[in-house]
């Protein structure tokens, strides 16, 4: 009986109170269309959004890598990596490509995705190297409605309808969310893992999830030193 409860503690997990992550990951261990993570963020309106995470895969084809959806929109904020390598970035109904970016397959990649409602533009980070920066959705708007945010699947339904084609594989950390646009300062910061202010919709040293089928939870793997 406590083996059995400890498998069904494994496949849907949820925390009621906030978790430091530090030095944590979730792996992904399988393509599924259904293995995925909740994040409860600490705001519901953005002016502005900055996600700023680290991932580690092997994977070719395209998938997803953060995805959050609201009533009105199933790509509120969506950064998605394509086969090819390009990284796409999806403000509501407005999706943007960004090419000639950092792109290796097993190897800790630092990425962060922006739109600025200021201005309407979208730009992506990667490895501290950024895109060009392009047009997004509508300057002056706001993203609102009540999010859902996953990680391992893409979201074409608000919270599922989830194609295993499209899932992560691989591991995730380091995930923090903000309600402006971070100065290129602050992600190089994030990018070399220096001192810079945590999420303040998502933070990694004080987050609230959930574990939705086989994802893992476990101390992040570094380098063994001599």
């Amino acid at each position: 009986m406590e083996r059995l409860f400890l498998v069904h503690v494994l496949f849907t997990m949820c925390w009621a109170v906030p978790q430091d992550l530090s030095g944590k990951m979730f792996t992904f261990p399988k393509k599924s269309d259904s293995d995925h993570v909740g994040l409860i963020p600490k705001e519901e309106n953005y002016p502005s959004v900055t996600v700023c995470l680290r991932y580690f895969t092997d994977v070719k084809r395209a998938f997803s890598i953060f995805s959050m959806a609201t009533p009105t929109s199933t790509n509120d904020f969506l950064l998605f990596k394509e086969s090819n390598g390009d990284m796409e970035l999806h403000v509501r109904y407005v999706g943007s490509t960004f090419t000639g970016l950092p792109d290796e397959q097993n190897m800790w990649m630092a990425l962060c995705g922006s739109w600025d409602s200021v201005t309407g533009l979208s730009q992506v980070w990667i490895n501290g190297k950024p895109s060009a920066r392009k047009i997004g959705y509508t300057a002056g708007s706001v993203l609102n409605g009540k999010p859902i945010i996953i990680l391992g699947q893409e979201q074409d339904c608000y919270g599922g309808n989830f194609d295993k084609g499209q899932s992560f594989i691989g591991q995730l950390t380091d995930v923090h969310m903000w309600n402006h646009v971070l100065s290129p300062c602050e992600i190089q910061r994030f990018t070399s893992d220096l001192d810079f202010t945590p999420g303040n919709v998502l933070n990694w040293r004080s987050l609230e999830y959930t574990i939705n089928g086989h994802v893992v939870l476990e101390n992040k793997q570094t380098p063994c030193q001599e």
